[in-house]
């Protein structure tokens, strides 16, 4: 039993090549009946942390498990899930996402929403500009990230900003929260809305600044096991191995909320 480290969908492009290109054996192989093999999980940025975690945990409990992941925007996962991209698994960062997956009947079974997120403004450590609510970020000369509004972490800032009456224009707009948040720790903006999981994350380069309005922009995460999966048992097997009661305490401790 050999517990690997999971490796990102990068990382394993020429083997998927490959497999793709007609090597049937290998991969009746993986998705032949039982848990091991490659599960393929296509996964929120906001997860990149936890996930891999679980899927290090999940890898050490089945042998001859390996778990690739492919953490992006939710938006851009569930169009490239659309278009037949190899995918097991899917979790998004919005329900709004999910949907599009399984409007196109590629999913096998309904999603299960498995942990809720929500926002804080993301600052750099010691709080240069003083941000200390949301309606600092339009003051004059303070430069803000936000994701674009076609992904989930972009379309909870557009909620919560009019929640707050706040108007602003961003200096950049972002594919996905990890690219916001990079933006705070390269020095680049002076703050961005980002989860409070990825904040977290960062501690040792940011400070995160609670406001009340982020409650009106909660985002659901849902996941689940997909259609067409080139590892069905596999697939299953990590959606549930997430929601037990190992993926809950990981989960938590990154800082998700129960659903």
């Amino acid at each position: 039993m050999r517990a690997g480290r999971p490796r990102t969908v990068a990382a394993v492009a020429t083997a998927a090549l490959l497999v793709l290109a007609g090597c049937g054996g290998a991969g009746a192989t993986a998705g032949g009946g039982s848990t091991g093999g490659t599960v393929t999980v296509f996964a929120a940025a906001s997860l990149t942390e936890s996930f891999t975690r679980l899927g290090r945990d999940f890898e050490a409990t089945r042998e001859g498990a390996t778990v690739v992941f492919n953490f992006a925007g939710s938006a851009a996962l569930a169009a490239q899930i659309n278009q037949g991209a190899p995918a097991d698994v899917f979790a998004s960062a919005a329900t709004r996402n999910m949907a599009t997956v399984t409007g196109a009947g590629n999913a096998a079974g309904d999603p299960a929403v498995f942990v809720r997120n929500q926002l804080v403004v993301a600052v750099p450590k010691g709080n240069p500009r003083g941000v200390v609510r949301l309606a600092d970020l339009a003051r004059p000369g303070v430069k803000v990230a936000l994701c674009a509004e076609q992904v989930p972490c972009g379309a909870a800032a557009r909620t919560a900003l009019d929640a707050a009456s706040v108007t602003l224009t961003p200096v950049t707009l972002e594919q996905d929260v990890r690219g916001a948040l990079s933006k705070v720790r390269l020095g680049e903006v002076d703050a961005a809305l980002v989860y409070r999981t990825d904040a977290l994350a960062a501690a040792a380069d940011v400070t995160a600044v609670e406001f009340p309005e982020s409650a009106r922009a909660v985002n659901d995460y849902p996941i689940v096991a997909l259609r067409d999966a080139p590892n069905p048992d596999g697939a299953r097997a990590f959606v549930a191995y997430v929601r037990s009661e190992r993926g809950r305490a990981v989960l938590t401790e990154a800082g998700f909320q129960a659903p």
